[in-house]
């Protein structure tokens, strides 16, 4: 996500690190906050895109952050937090918060919501209406077709395709493509997204042995669009 500024806002120094660290292997530009006061102005200084807040800061409450961003902007905001109850973490939503996660949390599934979230922030801008050597994606119809012709895709199928062709030529890991077509049941260990892309493949590719719409990474995941 080129051009992409994540905030996040924490007052344990250790996870701050391990975060940044995730976001600039993803490709975004990562801002750290140990206060509320320094994540205020960080947000008035520069132009952020997301942020990921703790709930529980020295000098205020991740939810009264959170009250005043919503109050500016539209941001996608994920709420860290060790507050396991219900109320604490619908209290967090209610606010404007898009998605949690609870401490102690996987890097990687953080990374895999942060792709989500932003993904989601884009469904009310224009549709993605984007074409590649005849395979066509509009997803204001939600209609994929190659030379012309329909291409009839599964709901699964189709959230994969438009994910990847959403940022052509970016690598998507297995964990970011598994939350965002069942983001409400994630597992990254569900082994069911390899049998998703060998069935669209199947449906969109020539030639299997060396596919150019859904290309393999390996050891990083997948991308849309020729080798490099």
């Amino acid at each position: 996500m080129e051009g992409t500024t994540v905030l996040v806002v924490d007052d344990e120094a250790k996870i701050l690190e391990i975060v940044k660290t995730y976001l600039q292997r993803d490709g975004y530009t990562a801002f750290t906050a140990q206060t509320g006061a320094q994540a205020m102005s960080v947000m008035r200084d520069y132009p952020v895109s997301m942020l990921i807040l703790d709930l529980m800061l020295p000098d205020m409450t991740g939810e009264e952050i959170c009250r005043a961003v919503r109050e500016q902007s539209e941001m996608p905001i994920i709420m860290m937090t060790a507050k396991t109850d219900e109320e604490s973490v619908i209290g967090g939503l209610r606010l404007g918060a898009d998605d949690y996660v609870t401490k102690p949390f996987s890097p990687r599934q953080l990374m895999a919501r942060v792709s989500a979230a932003l993904r989601r922030s884009r469904v009310g801008g224009p549709p993605v209406d984007t074409s590649l050597r005849g395979l066509h994606l509009d997803e204001k119809n939600r209609r994929v077709s190659k030379d012309g012709k329909v291409v009839r895709l599964t709901p699964s199928e189709y959230r994969i395709l438009a994910l990847l062709m959403s940022t052509p030529h970016k690598i998507f890991t297995r964990d970011e493509i598994i939350y965002a077509i069942k983001p409400d049941d994630y597992d990254g260990f569900d082994r069911t997204i390899d049998t998703h892309i060998k069935n669209l493949r199947h449906k969109i590719e020539d030639d299997l042995k060396s596919p150019r719409y859904v290309v393999t990474m390996h050891g990083f995941g997948y991308r849309y669009g020729d080798r490099q």
